[in-house]
């Protein structure tokens, strides 16, 4: 368990112990399916979920967004010419996606 774990879990401790995790939005019903979540670390998930709810977005989420949009553009095209392009671009959009995660990974790194 990193540190960041633990000092996740003494505060949501002190929080329910004062009361505060009662009455909030979801309480008493299932979580939600998050299939995308399989693949991130608990602690990330948790902090990416937090940062949308705030309208707030990781630099990694917007490219992985971006790139999704990028690869539904190049299923329709058909000229090769503007398939090359939008190919560099997607390989652009993925680095930048890359150089963001391994970013995040190396800052939380423990």
């Amino acid at each position: 368990m990193s540190w960041l774990d633990r000092l996740a879990e003494r505060r949501m401790q002190a929080a329910r112990l004062k009361g505060q995790l009662q009455g909030l939005a979801g309480e008493g019903k299932p979580l939600p399916d998050r299939p995308g979540d399989a693949f991130v670390s608990a602690g990330d998930a948790v902090g990416f979920r937090i940062m949308a709810e705030a309208g707030v977005l990781p630099e990694e989420i917007v490219l992985k967004k971006a790139a999704e949009a990028k690869r539904a553009e190049l299923a329709a095209l058909s000229d090769p010419d503007a398939r090359k392009r939008a190919m560099a671009e997607l390989a652009d959009i993925e680095l930048r996606r890359a150089i963001a995660e391994e970013a995040r990974r190396r800052f939380l790194a423990p």
